[in-house]
């Protein structure tokens, strides 16, 4: 796979009829291990183990309605009264992060009115915390930790 701008952590890889899956810790199962996967285990582990985010507060593959049509977020923060507070938008290392990314992130959270948004394709991660106030996102240097938000 890819080499990531971000930590290692412990990988588990297994095989089952002729694909790779990687053990995703949210969902606790092993899911298909395609590039976007990758990015999604590796940045879900930063989050936890090195920004200190609680596994319990964290969702993978998260489905959304809006009328018939159903979009899918691919991971959610929830604060401690189980509201989203944050959502995570993947790309595979290899696809450049574009407006068009942010436009996708923007149109689940007029559903769900986060404080922050953020958009990786493991080599680059972009933070923005949401100002409703003045209709606009603002950049952060670094994501922020948990006990920070």
């Amino acid at each position: 796979m890819y080499r990531l701008n971000l930590p290692p952590y412990d990988i588990k890889i297994t095989e089952k009829a002729g694909k790779r899956m990687i053990f995703d810790v949210l969902r606790r199962k092993y899911v298909a291990l395609t590039p976007e996967e990758w990015v999604r285990q590796h940045f879900v582990h930063y989050l936890m183990e090195h920004k200190g985010y609680p596994k319990g507060l964290l969702g993978n593959e998260i489905e959304l309605k809006i009328g018939e049509k159903r979009l899918r977020c691919d991971s959610i923060l929830y604060n401690k009264v189980a509201a989203p507070c944050m959502i995570i938008e993947y790309k595979a290392p290899t696809i450049q992060i574009q407006q068009k990314t942010f436009d996708q992130i923007s149109a689940y959270n007029l559903l769900l009115k986060v404080d922050y948004l953020i958009v990786s394709n493991g080599l680059q991660h972009y933070c923005c915390k949401m100002d409703y106030e003045h209709q606009k996102y603002l950049f952060l240097q670094d994501i922020p930790d948990y006990e920070n938000l």
